[in-house]
């Protein structure tokens, strides 16, 4: 197992459950995605990156996409949930849509994408 499955197993039925279907939606879109931690939490990593976490909290569920232009990209389809500018807080009762799910995966690995190849071109010159 890994940091955030290990995290994962620490959580209720219902949750775990719902974690578990995000990690794995993420890593079919990023299947290079490994298990590990940023920021202190158990994330999916992308090219040694923040590439998403989901964390249980005392009020609220939440998806850190490590980034606030990702949250800022898909915000205007969030109407209803709490959003700051590095989470999209949510319940089992009002999970992330899974488009929009899909959306910050794929955002944010062209986000790191981006850096990561453009820092490699500079390198070169």
């Amino acid at each position: 197992m890994g940091e955030v499955t290990d995290y994962y197993a620490t959580l209720t039925t219902d949750v775990g459950e719902l974690f578990d279907g995000m990690r794995r939606r993420a890593l079919e879109l990023a299947p290079d995605a490994v298990e590990g931690r940023s920021y202190a939490m158990p994330a999916l990593l992308y090219r040694g990156k923040g590439l998403i976490a989901t964390m249980q909290t005392a009020k609220h569920l939440a998806l850190y996409p490590f980034s606030g232009k990702v949250v800022t990209q898909v915000a205007e389809r969030l109407e209803g949930f709490s959003l700051s500018s590095g989470a999209i807080r949510f319940s089992v009762g009002q999970p992330l849509p899974a488009e929009v799910l899909d959306d910050v995966v794929r955002l944010r690995v062209a986000e790191i994408d981006a850096v990561a190849d453009g820092g490699s071109r500079r390198r070169a010159d």
